[in-house]
């Protein structure tokens, strides 16, 4: 059994976007050629691993899916590494989520930027799996990445010794509510006591919410958009608590169960490029004060 590098891709991105014209408009293939790599997939397996009609993974296929996605990030990190010799350092290029002490990276960028202001900075917002991949792909230096855990606890977004991971700020949770909402004037709040009310879904800002009503849901980074529909009484928004500080229209009630933090991480590969180590050194001594 030979399993075609591209042959996973092809079918990672079928199972990604349910359909193999968006896999081949993705990866730049034509439809007939992804076809032709998830039926040789198929072949060397002699194993159905989509259905085609709707288009989504058999067992096998979600099995495989798994495997394939460590697979292929990881030879995407090995290949990202072992270019980095023949890089030369021009542009500091980023991605970081809304969310991953954005105070904390500008003040890291300037110190770069003074030290040398020929640098090159680009910083791309995006969720924190989207940037574990650009990272791994070697589209990114550097990695700023937030997730909700328990307190000094790591986050979980790929395996132990992938990357490394430098602590750069935890603080605590508020649930967002309306400033006229019945329960504003609450010292704090066990989260299963609101599991059931309406939440605000902000994937690239506070994840997926704790409980299953989803009133609205908002696919941007703009904390404000955020706040003001909270303000407006469209729902609950779980988020840092400093994030509702001095905020017209919306109480930040701190939440006391369970103990759970906003935890942000720098994310480099273990053989990084020339041009992060400036940048990563910022925020690693930022983060050590």
């Amino acid at each position: 059994m030979s399993m075609d590098l591209r042959a996973l891709r092809s079918f990672l991105a079928v199972v990604r976007t349910g359909s193999f014209t968006a896999a081949a408009a993705d990866l730049g293939y034509t439809q007939s050629a992804v076809s032709q790599h998830v039926a040789a997939l198929e072949a060397d397996l002699d194993t159905v691993l989509l259905h085609r009609r709707p288009v989504r993974p058999t067992a096998a296929g979600t099995r495989l899916a798994e495997h394939a996605a460590r697979i292929v990030l990881r030879v995407d990190v090995a290949r990202t590494e072992l270019a980095h010799g023949s890089i030369e350092p021009v542009l500091v290029r980023v991605a970081a989520s809304p969310l991953a002490a954005p105070t904390r990276l500008a003040a890291a960028l300037r110190a770069v930027r003074a030290a040398a202001p020929a640098t090159a900075v680009s910083v791309e917002a995006v969720g924190p799996d989207d940037a574990v991949h650009l990272l791994a792909a070697g589209r990114v230096d550097i990695a700023v990445v937030d997730g909700v855990v328990a307190p000094d606890s790591p986050l979980a977004l790929v395996e132990a010794g992938m990357f490394t991971a430098t602590m750069l700020d935890q603080e605590h949770l508020a649930v967002a509510v309306a400033a006229d909402h019945p329960l504003a004037r609450r010292p704090s709040i066990d989260l299963d006591t609101v599991v059931d009310a309406p939440w605000i879904g902000a994937p690239m800002l506070t994840g997926t919410p704790p409980g299953p009503s989803v009133s609205v849901r908002y696919d941007g980074a703009d904390t404000a958009t955020l706040l003001a529909m909270v303000a407006a009484g469209l729902g609950l928004a779980l988020v840092p608590r400093s994030l509702c500080a001095d905020r017209a229209g919306v109480a930040g009630i701190p939440c006391s169960a369970p103990l759970l933090v906003h935890r942000t991480e720098l994310l480099t590969l273990r053989s990084p490029s020339p041009a992060a180590a400036p940048l990563a050194d910022a925020l690693r001594a930022r983060a050590a004060r």
